[in-house]
């Protein structure tokens, strides 16, 4: 990746925000692992989005709001037995919120035009900015449903996801401004945004939308205009949760993230993404505002949500039910939920709460999230995706629902949100490997390329994670004292650094020539001070030992099993790597696995992976187990993470 202009990623905190970290910049991933898999998304994935935002229907209904005079049943409010997911209706085609799609792919073709210039993704966003600029109301309103269906705007904010779309639009124009350098959509943004401003807010209405997202939108949309009531509306919108009169309809407002205010809460609960959407922007509010109470609340908040309510993936949300968290430790593996999209929104939470006081904590679950609970919900091929991922599938499963992933992955699905959020994650992956200070820069993600600040350009080599070696070579230097500080993974014990230096002496006194190693702190960032030269290479050493890791006493469902890692990355057993006629679900592994595992490079698997193999307890058959985010690249079957022991 590469790094120039400062802050143009989609999350820039202002000058007088509460922010220990600022966002480095525009990146460009340059081979090695993320290399091949953002390959993928732009050649094909995102390619592949385009035809089926048009053969779902997504632009049809655009157009079809650009030309309709009179709705199809004037005044009646959403269909209350589809739970306002679909229409019903001839005339407009898919679940209510399909504008959203096509707003998260115009997202991920911004960013991607920013990694590199792309005629054809640059027409194709034309096309679809087209669609919704010509869709919009002369006051503002923009939403394909209301105004094709009903005709009836904030009519039924509980399930309309009016405001909900309007949240990924301001996202998709934030994203062409900083990335595309392409102000189109702002401008149909901003006057959505005057809309929602002289209707929401202290005097206007109690009522807020069933599904958060508009409140980091609003925060992000202040952050690029400078308009100070978009800030404020995001900070109303906050405030609000936990304080609802009413949502129009008899629902369950614990689902809507609206039983407890936020500042009050000490853990989410709900649906999923919509709770973990709602912290991320609740957290731009309190850095922007300066508001360190509500920080606080939503760092303790973090730490529930991740001792009791998180998968070993990173995967957030446990019950298919609400697509909601459970109670604390409720953690099954084989009916777990983990929404691809909770998976992305935990990261998006995590990076926020990470810029805002620079804790190690949240760079890790970073990580852990990235290449498990959010790379398995995409395959390889970059267009077959998992909606929920659970980390145990049994021989015979069969499929309760379209998204089960029984059926094996799937190109797109009726509710498509997951596919085109995955897009835009992966093309904006730099963003989120390194930060500056006005004394040096941060690494949080290791990945192939190039970090370029104001004062240091380092080219980063390695093949993690399947290797713990990183080397980061200095490409350009200030001449001035910089701190370089490398996070450590907490499961890195036994970590070195070493610093080959060309001449310049630093805060450990290395001279010319290789330094004598020096342990780094395993958890925490290591940091090295001194006046960086061209040439001078820092090394890295993360120790990659296979960890057999016990779940939680509390978590019945995987009692007496274990789990095996080897740095980020979480194993499966798979039923593609057993001998015929061996069953996944009969897997048991010795406690003392760990200690003989076999560890394998396969070039020629699964893209190139390495596997770990150890022998069962029970019958003694090898055993093979391959990364969980690569499980189900060679059709569906059985899997499991947690191995019961013997």
């Amino acid at each position: 990746m590469v790094f120039t202009e400062a802050g143009t990623g989609p999350v820039r905190p202002t000058t007088t925000a509460i922010a220990a970290l600022r966002p480095a910049a525009v990146a460009e991933i340059c081979g090695g692992f993320w290399g091949a898999r953002l390959a993928a998304n732009r050649e094909v994935g995102i390619r592949d989005g385009f035809r089926q935002l048009h053969e779902a229907g997504n632009v049809e209904n655009l157009e079809a709001a650009a030309s309709t005079t009179a709705p199809l049943r004037p005044g009646q409010r959403i269909d209350g037995a589809a739970s306002g997911l679909d229409a019903a209706s001839q005339g407009y085609r898919g679940p209510v919120f399909m504008d959203s799609d096509v707003y998260k792919w115009l997202e991920a073709a911004a960013w991607e035009s920013q990694r590199e210039a792309d005629a054809t993704l640059d027409e194709q966003r034309a096309v679809l900015g087209a669609a919704v600029a010509a869709a919009q109301k002369p006051n503002g309103y923009l939403n394909s449903f209301v105004q094709v269906v009903t005709g009836a705007p904030w009519a039924d904010l509980a399930v309309s996801h009016e405001l909900y779309c309007l949240g990924h639009l301001s996202q998709a124009a934030v994203a062409a401004s900083r990335g595309a350098a392409d102000d189109t959509l702002l401008e149909v943004t901003a006057r959505a945004a005057d809309l929602l401003d002289t209707t929401f807010g202290p005097g206007l209405t109690t009522r807020v939308d069933g599904h958060p997202i508009i409140e980091m939108a609003l925060v992000e949309l202040f952050r690029q205009t400078g308009e100070r009531r978009y800030l404020d509306l995001a900070t109303w919108a906050v405030d609000r949760r936990g304080r609802s009169e009413h949502h129009g309809r008899d629902f369950d407002f614990t689902y809507f993230s609206d039983r407890v205010p936020v500042r009050e809460a000490t853990t989410l609960e709900g649906h999923a993404v919509r709770a973990l959407y709602l912290a991320s922007g609740a957290t731009d509010v309190a850095v922007e505002t300066g508001d360190r109470e509500l920080l606080a609340a939503l760092e303790l908040q973090w730490e529930n949500v991740v001792e009791s309510k998180t998968y070993i993936t990173g995967g957030m949300g446990s019950r298919w039910e609400g697509e909601s968290f459970g109670a604390p430790f409720e953690l099954p593996s084989d009916r777990a939920y983990a929404e691809t999209c909770a998976a992305i929104a935990s990261i998006q939470w995590s990076w926020r709460l990470l810029l805002a006081t620079g804790r190690a904590r949240y760079a890790h679950l970073i990580e852990r999230t990235l290449y498990n609970g959010m790379l398995a919900g995409v395959g390889l091929s970059g267009d077959e995706f998992f909606y929920a991922n659970p980390l145990q599938v049994r021989t015979g499963d069969i499929p309760a629902s379209s998204i089960s992933p029984a059926l094996g992955r799937q190109r797109w699905f009726s509710t498509a949100c997951c596919p085109p959020n995955v897009m835009r994650t992966l093309a904006q992956l730099g963003h989120y490997v390194a930060t500056t200070t006005d004394d040096g820069v941060q690494v949080h993600q290791y990945v192939a390329g190039t970090i370029r600040s104001e004062t240091l350009t380092l080219e980063v080599t390695g093949d993690y994670p399947y290797d713990g070696d990183i080397a980061f070579t200095v490409a350009a230097a200030s001449g001035e004292p910089q701190r370089l500080s490398l996070r450590i993974p907490a499961w890195a014990a036994g970590a070195s650094w070493a610093v080959e230096s060309v001449g310049s002496v630093g805060s450990f006194g290395e001279g010319a020539g290789p330094a004598a190693r020096h342990d780094a702190p395993a958890g925490d960032y290591l940091v090295i001070e001194r006046v960086f030269a061209p040439g001078d290479v820092v090394r890295l050493s993360l120790p990659l030992e296979v960890r057999a890791t016990t779940p939680h006493a509390r978590v019945d469902a995987v009692r007496g099993s274990v789990a095996l890692e080897r740095g980020p990355l979480v194993y499966c057993v798979e039923q593609a790597d057993q001998p015929a006629g061996d069953e996944v679900d009969d897997t048991m592994i010795p406690v003392d696995a760990a200690a003989s595992i076999t560890v394998r490079s396969e070039p020629d698997l699964l893209g190139g992976t390495t596997t770990l193999t150890f022998d069962d307890a029970v019958t003694g058959t090898p055993r093979v187990a391959v990364p969980y985010a690569l499980w189900a690249n060679r059709g569906s079957g059985a899997m499991r993470v947690w191995l019961p022991t013997a």
